[in-house]
């Protein structure tokens, strides 16, 4: 019998993946699915609304949400605006706004890969960004409109910036001072708390503290220059709405939490939102555990623990803020990729593999369902969750499917052996799985979550000139929804001019005081709760 030969017949990729398969296979990653659907609640929906305000009324200084302020750190919501500006003659202006959210992830990619670099050397670096991007929680946070993303970036730069203070200290000192302002601007003073644990830990582990201490002195100032070109204009137009902005960031930062079980609310939420980052950094941990005092891996330890506790502290458990233990926890687990034991490593890599050929099974088997109502019982089990979808047949979707399948399986069967692979193969894994998802199932999913029909049967249900609609109850999201689709703009009841409206908006429990009359119900189809209701109200003449 002859033997095999030890080369496979169809090269694959090498490992660690060149610059260029990486670049492709993040690119691919992030910006599929990032456009094709419409704003939907919570972030997503404001971070659109505010941007098309800014586009819409050219509120660049002021921030404002359907025409009511909204003070808050503003450059995401700039660069959104700047991005829906650029391409609006392309894509929607929610779409385009939420390629901001791509550049910045694409951005944060790159910084953690530098950071991983410069800690670990060259030939391990690559694993840092296939980690990041392989972490389910940040799957959900890169492809919607979030200025927690821009936050992360400037975490990511700060890391590189400070694991280049020893070998290029000018460079590293106006990078990180940058990373600062773009912390601060995109996220207020919490990306800022939290990275002065890091300064402290570079400077008790440089060699020569006394300039190092001065550089991140001339990096501090640097970043106050920078977030001034925002503030001082800020304080001379709108000192109302600046004093506003830091209320609100003191009182988010002073909210009363039950410290201990806080952090371990953390903890439990990384347990799936990490991974695999979380068991990588473990691993590193234990098989580096004679050398935790060395710079590669004291850094990250000491951020990680520091950005934990003081998220614990301050904030309430939210999927947003855990974004910033991923840059410390990544660049810990970096190290974890080589270590691996053969078994340990093997079993990893199937298990990757096993999953994503399943889950990607099941995605297709699903489309089935949505598509030719076959198999039956699966079709009408996705009617009964957003009744009234109808699924129609997408051959440009169905053959991009088909390629990004038949690659997946191309790349399992072809990838070298290497400590590598099994992480790499996660990445592709998790990126197939999204392209199916946003390939076959957006249709299903925005049908389910857009409130473009509901904002259309409102309006229609408007007259064609109202002097005001109160609202109460509306949480921000439907607010910059109403405006976004439909141009439809409320104030709050409990303000002097909601007071004196003719018209009343309510999420959840009917109005119960007299001298209104309904005229106008509706919600999504999916949506079963009374909390889900909304209904609108005219004042009746005898209230007046």
């Amino acid at each position: 019998m002859p033997f095999l030969p030890e080369h496979p017949r169809f090269k694959g990729i090498s490992l660690p993946p060149s610059g260029w398969v990486l670049g492709v296979l993040l690119v691919v990653y992030i910006f599929t699915g990032l456009i094709g659907h419409d704003p939907w609640k919570h972030d997503d929906a404001i971070s659109i609304g505010i941007a098309y305000d800014i586009v819409s009324s050219g509120n660049w200084l002021t921030p404002q949400l359907a025409g009511q302020a909204y003070p808050d750190a503003p450059l995401y919501y700039w660069t959104a605006a700047i991005t829906a500006h650029l391409f609006s003659w392309l894509l929607p202006v929610h779409d385009a706004a939420r390629l901001a959210s791509g550049l910045y992830t694409l951005l944060a990619l790159e910084f953690i890969l530098l950071a991983a670099r410069e800690l670990h050397g060259r030939d391990h670096a690559a694993a840092a960004p296939l980690i990041l991007a392989g972490s389910i929680g940040f799957l959900f946070h890169a492809h919607e409109a979030q200025p927690m993303l821009a936050a992360l970036t400037a975490h990511a730069a700060a890391y590189w910036a400070l694991t280049l203070l020893a070998r290029r200290p000018y460079y590293a000192a106006m990078i990180f001072g940058a990373a600062l302002a773009v912390g601060f601007l995109a996220n207020g003073l919490l990306p800022l708390l939290t990275l002065l644990p890091l300064t402290v830990v570079t400077l008790y582990q440089a060699e020569d503290r006394k300039s190092s201490a001065i550089l991140l002195a001339a990096a501090l100032a640097l970043a106050l220059v920078l977030s001034a070109s925002w503030l001082i204009p800020l304080q001379m137009t709108s000192p109302h709405y600046l004093a506003r902005f830091f209320q609100g960031e003191l009182a988010a930062l002073s909210k009363t939490v039950q410290m201990p079980y806080n952090v371990l609310r953390y903890l439990n939420l990384l347990l799936w939102y990490a991974w695999p980052a979380l068991p990588l950094a473990a691993w590193a941990l234990w098989s580096k555990r004679r050398t935790l005092g060395s710079k590669p891996l004291a850094m990250p330890i000491a951020t990680f623990l520091s950005v934990l506790l003081i998220l614990g502290l301050s904030v309430e458990v939210s999927s947003a803020p855990t974004l910033l233990l991923l840059p410390p926890l990544v660049l810990l687990a970096v190290p974890g990729v080589a270590t691996l034991r053969r078994g340990a490593a093997n079993a990893f890599d199937w298990f990757g593999m096993m999953t994503f050929t399943l889950f990607s099974a099941v995605a297709w088997i699903v489309w089935g369902a949505m598509v030719f109502a076959w198999p039956e019982r699966l079709a009408r089990q996705v009617v009964r969750l957003e009744p009234g979808f109808a699924g129609q047949f997408s051959l440009l979707a169905c053959l991009f499917s088909i390629v990004v399948t038949i690659v997946w399986f191309w790349l399992i069967v072809t990838s070298p052996r290497s400590p590598m692979r099994g992480i790499m193969h996660w990445m592709a894994g998790l990126t197939l799985f999204w392209l199916l998802i946003a390939a076959l199932w957006m249709p299903w999913i925005d049908y389910g979550k857009t409130y473009r029909p509901l904002s259309a049967s409102l309006a229609r249900a408007l007259p064609a000139k109202v002097n005001c609609i109160a609202n109460a109850n509306l949480a921000d999201s439907i607010l910059a929804s109403l405006d976004y689709f439909d141009g439809i703009r409320t104030v709050p009841l409990r303000n002097t001019a909601g007071k004196a409206c003719d018209w009343l908006l309510v999420q959840g429990e009917p109005a119960a005081a007299a001298g209104w009359r309904k005229v106008w119900e509706g919600r999504r189809p999916s949506d079963r709760r009374e909390s889900d209701q909304f209904r609108l109200y005219r004042r009746t003449q005898q209230s007046h």
